[in-house]
């Protein structure tokens, strides 16, 4: 389902960021979109908008009125039009994208790491080093330690992944064998 909501959020944000950049207003979408994300996530909004007795319109002037008005035109739009596409619950998946977005516009790659086995700041290092020359970009990296890899590390950095973690390797083997 994840995957799906990616799918569908990542053109807006990509028009979005397009809008944003043109505009020279990165920080100002980013705030917007990060005031909208924890709307449209607060569990009372999220039934607000599963209900079909809710008039899209009115849906609408909820969401703005607990913005407090305090967006600018082009984010009001914004949704504006995915009330009207029904894509509202994906504005959260929308905003996480565009601040992905901005943070690689900055030169920032933000890069998930998954260890079987706690590292040490040698080896955070190391790492960190290894993936700026790989991506070209200053990196971030967030770790996270997950026995149920059994030995290596899984690297995610936005739609590319290294698999580099024993489990992955054993699951390519048996699917290669066909189990």
């Amino acid at each position: 389902m994840a995957g799906d909501t990616t799918t569908i959020a990542r053109p807006y944000a990509e028009a979005v960021f397009a809008i944003a950049r043109e505009q020279d207003a990165l920080e100002r979408w980013s705030a917007a979109l990060g005031q909208l994300g924890v709307i449209i996530s607060d569990p009372a909004i999220q039934a607000q908008i599963g209900n079909p007795n809710i008039a899209r319109e009115r849906l609408c002037d909820l969401i703005l009125a607990i913005a407090n008005n305090a967006l600018d035109t082009a984010p009001t739009h914004l949704v504006k039009l995915l009330v009207a596409n029904d894509r509202l619950a994906i504005l959260p998946e929308i905003a996480r994208l565009y601040d992905q977005m901005k943070t690689a516009e900055q030169g920032v790659r933000q890069i998930q790491v998954r260890t079987a086995f706690d590292l040490d700041n040698a080896e955070r290092d190391a790492l960190t080093a290894t993936l700026k020359h790989h991506f070209g970009a200053t990196i971030e990296l967030a770790v996270e330690t997950d026995h149920s890899l059994i030995g290596g590390v899984e690297i995610r950095a936005d739609d590319v992944v290294i698999d580099g973690s024993v489990r992955g390797r054993l699951q390519q083997l048996a699917n290669e064998l066909q189990f």
